[in-house]
């Protein structure tokens, strides 16, 4: 399940790349720095650091799993389904994501709205690794595997906040993805060993 898992990973993180294109401009370094290219880039880099840390705290949470069951596995799947969906949003915000207006807003709420379905789907797995009898690792507390899922799909409510300022400004949502990517990155689950 995990190398099906990294490979689905490693498509998304590599197809943001894809989406990375220069700007306008009469001059190489004009094209490379316009605006637009700017923005292509701030967008492929929070989506890189949201993916990467998706992948990393993956790992972190199968490494208290002993054993997978059939709905362990489609939760799973549903991760993977918002996983590799994150490009297609991101190309889509760093398209509009300075230009203000409607389009911007839509093409904001639509990257945080990736995001929620990608954490409530993340948090689901957890929930149901902790809770469901049989799957966590003999070396893991039960109890305190519990304990951590408050913490850990905490930032749900910040996701769901972030819909709502994709209303009141795309930029100020790119940035409020960045810095919730920066709390998971430290915001991990404890060595069961």
């Amino acid at each position: 399940m995990e190398a099906f898992s990294d490979g689905v990973f490693a498509v998304a993180i590599t197809r943001l790349a894809l989406d990375l294109k220069p700007g306008e401009g009469s001059t190489l370094g004009e094209q490379l720095t316009a605006r637009s290219a700017v923005a292509h880039y701030a967008a492929y880099v929070v989506s890189f650091l949201v993916i990467g840390i998706i992948w990393v705290n993956h790992h972190g949470l199968f490494h208290h799993v002993g054993r997978v069951d059939r709905p362990l596995l489609f939760l799973n799947l549903l991760l993977l389904l918002f996983v590799v969906a994150i490009p297609f949003p991101t190309a889509v915000l760093a398209e509009y994501v300075t230009e203000g207006g409607a389009n911007s807003h839509a093409a904001a709420a639509a990257y945080s709205l990736t995001m929620v379905g990608m954490a409530l789907s993340f948090g689901a797995l957890w929930i149901w690794a902790v809770h469901a009898p049989g799957l966590l690792a003999e070396r893991v507390d039960p109890a305190a595997a519990r304990a951590t899922v408050v913490r850990f799909t905490a930032g749900n409510l910040a996701y769901l906040a972030l819909v709502g300022v994709a209303f009141v400004s795309a930029p100020l949502t790119l940035a409020g993805h960045f810095l919730l990517a920066v709390y998971y990155v430290f915001n991990r689950l404890p060595d069961p060993s």
